[in-house]
């Protein structure tokens, strides 16, 4: 298998464990009131959809072979838009739909941890 498939296999599996994490979160919340459920996955969702969007975007532009300073600049200008993205989402969240802070907050932090530790979970077991 290339790398390149690898990595593509690796990030659908992180995307779909941070997915599962989002859902597993909104149930939770939403035993104590489904608005505190769709709360949760309005934080989620903040964390899953940049993400998604920046691994598309990852996977499209590694069809191309980019000059050498061109790959950095892409990456960093790819973490600043999930950054603004997630941003954006929360305060749309938080503004606008009146969301709940605790779930909001509690599950946009555990799907980041989800994020960070998922790679090393998916390395050691494949």
């Amino acid at each position: 298998m290339s790398v390149s498939l690898s990595g593509r296999n690796a990030a659908r599996r992180l995307l779909l464990i941070q997915f599962l994490a989002v859902i597993a979160s909104g149930l939770l919340f939403s035993l104590k009131d489904p608005f505190w459920g769709i709360s949760a996955l309005c934080g989620g969702l903040a964390v899953f959809l940049p993400n998604m969007l920046f691994m598309i975007f990852a996977w499209r532009h590694q069809a191309h072979t980019p000059a050498k300073g061109r790959v950095a600049w892409s990456f960093a200008l790819g973490e600043v838009f999930k950054v603004l993205a997630t941003f954006v989402l929360l305060v749309v969240a938080l503004a606008v739909f009146r969301a709940v802070f605790l779930p909001l907050i509690v599950t946009w932090v555990s799907v980041l941890v989800v994020q960070i530790l998922a790679p090393a979970v998916i390395n050691n077991k494949g």
